[in-house]
Formats: structure tokens, C-alpha cells, sequence
């Protein structure tokens, strides 16, 4: 457990602490249990590998009770800056997936002194709030029946009773050729018990639609994602070519929001692409590590 701003996460820490440090941060409705395979791969490649719960998920707790849950993209942001502060890690390469990956997208574009590199599943995952005003074509819409469920209090409370059906329904749906098991099903959905789940995920999904207030403490940061701002680090953009809620898009439109793209690539993997294609994706860390290191040992 670390005590990091407003929250005691719960982390998984493997690797040697002198290594190259790494975050991997799992997405909705996922956990660390996704990177056990990529962690392992990394930690063998020399890297100090830290796996968080994101809050409302396994043993992660908020400090205080009258916290607000927010499940908003800023407080995500600032979950990932405070934990690298907490551990005290130097330069990190950040790597995430869904909600991680916009934790990690965000920390990179706020504060990329902070980081090394980022590498991020679908790219630009950054919300556009004021342009979700906008309906999109209607297949699109469909694919996010999940999130218009959890604006009114029938999903609220369809959430809070069953969480496990709502979860293995969308890994089907998001990645329909991932044959995963009812036993890594469960290994996950634990992580679903914590009691701040509902209220984080049903947050999340009105505050992204301008339906519900944010929490102040992070309006500024809120006020600077709006500007949509450019990613400057070195970046690998990965996509699963089987995601169905993201799927691949041409590398152009990928670029357009990174100033270094180092890489694009698409792996055989569904939405949950570490866990589906963990060789890949550690392969992706681990390249994004050797060019960050060749260009400082350039200098």
C-alpha cells in the first residue's frame, strides 16, 4: 500500500528497484491481474515494474470519507502523478490501456517532465468533454450502450448488483476473439468488490457527458485537458486490430496529437491488448526503453 494524495493504492512491484522503472496501468472494467504476464517479461528485462490498482478498484481506498468518488479524467491524472512522486520514481515510462492509458496519456501531456515515454493502447486517449456534446453515427453510439446505462440510476443500481455480468459481457463484446477463461474472469472480477466501484465507474461515465459536476481539486488540470494538448514525449501507439469500442484508426490520424511517435503498432489482441498480447505489448515497452536510452546516451 501506498499513501499517494488522496488515496492509499494498492500496488504490485516486481523487478529490481535500481531498474529502468515502468508504470503499467490496467483499464475498465480490468485489473493488474492483465499485466501478470508483461510484468513478468519486463522484470526479466531489468525493469522496476509497478502495477496500481486504480482507485475504486482491489485494495485501493480513499484516505477520507468524505472524499468525492470521482471517476473524472483528472483525478486519474493525478492518482498516476502522485504515485510517482510517492515511490519516488525518476523519469518513468508510463504504458496503460482504457482508463490507465488516459491516466497515462494525461500525466505525459501535463506534466511530461515527469516522464520518460509513454506507451498507450488507441492513442490519443484523452476525453474531449465539450465534444461529446456531439452524437456520433449511430454505430458508433451503440457500441457505448455501457456508458449511457450509468447515466440515469437503473444502471446505477444494475451496476451495484451485478457487476461480474456487466464486466464479462463487455471483455466478450470488446474483444471477441480473446478466449479467456472463466478462471481469469474471476481472478479479475474480485477487484470489482471494492466499495467505491459504483460510485468511481458511474462518475466517470456522467462526468465524460458534462452530466455531473467534477471535483474542484482538480478543475485547473480539467481547464488544461480541454485545450486537448499535444503529447511530447517519445510514444508508442499500439492498437488491437479485433477491438471492437476501439478500433485501429490509420497512423496519420494517431500522429496528429504526438510530436514524437516513435512507433505504431497493431497487435492481434482485442481491447484488453496487454493481457491478450502480452509478448507484444512488453516488446513495445521495452522498445520505447532502448530508444529513450539510445537518445540519452547520444547526448
Amino acid at each position: 500500500m501506498v499513501r499517494a494524495g488522496v488515496l492509499d493504492i494498492a500496488v504490485e512491484r516486481s523487478g529490481p528497484r535500481e531498474g529502468w522503472p515502468v508504470v503499467l496501468l490496467h483499464g475498465f472494467p480490468y485489473d493488474p491481474r492483465c499485466y501478470d504476464r508483461v510484468a513478468a517479461i519486463l522484470a526479466e528485462a531489468g525493469a522496476d515494474v509497478v502495477v496500481p490498482y486504480l482507485r475504486g478498484y482491489g485494495g485501493t481506498r480513499f484516505v477520507e470519507a468524505g472524499t468525492m468518488r470521482s471517476g473524472q479524467q483528472a483525478a486519474l491524472a493525478h492518482d498516476l502523478l502522485e504515485l510517482i512522486d510517492a515511490l519516488r520514481l525518476v523519469d518513468p515510462i508510463v504504458a496503460g490501456y482504457d482508463w490507465g492509458g488516459r491516466a497515462a496519456c494525461l500525466v505525459s501531456a501535463v506534466w511530461p517532465d515527469r516522464v520518460a515515454g509513454l506507451v498507450t493502447a488507441f492513442g490519443y486517449n484523452v476525453q474531449d468533454i465539450r465534444g461529446e456534446a456531439a452524437p456520433t453515427a449511430p454505430a458508433i453510439e451503440r457500441t457505448h450502450w455501457y456508458q449511457y446505462y450509468l447515466h440515469g440510476e437503473r444502471g446505477r443500481a444494475g451496476l451495484s448488483a451485478n457487476r461480474g455480468e456487466y464486466a464479462r459481457l463487455l471483455w466478450r463484446e470488446w474483444s471477441p476473439t480473446w478466449a479467456f477463461t472463466d478462471a481469469d474472469f474471476e481472478a479479475t472480477q474480485v477487484s470489482f468488490d471494492n466499495p467505491d466501484f459504483v460510485e468511481v465507474v458511474v462518475h466517470s461515465y456522467r462526468h465524460r457527458y458534462g452530466l455531473v459536476g467534477g471535483d474542484p481539486t482538480y478543475q485547473a488540470t480539467e481547464e488544461r485537458i480541454a485545450a486537448q494538448p499535444p503529447i511530447l514525449v517519445p510514444t508508442i501507439v499500439v492498437d488491437g486490430v479485433h477491438d471492437t469500442v476501439e478500433p485501429p484508426r490509420p497512423r496519420a490520424e494517431r500522429e496528429r496529437h504526438f510530436t514524437d511517435l516513435v512507433d505504431y503498432r497493431c497487435l492481434d489482441a482485442g481491447h484488453n491488448a496487454p493481457q491478450e498480447s502480452p509478448e507484444e505489448f512488453a516488446a513495445a515497452v521495452i522498445a520505447l526503453c532502448s530508444t529513450v536510452r539510445a537518445r540519452a546516451g547520444a547526448r
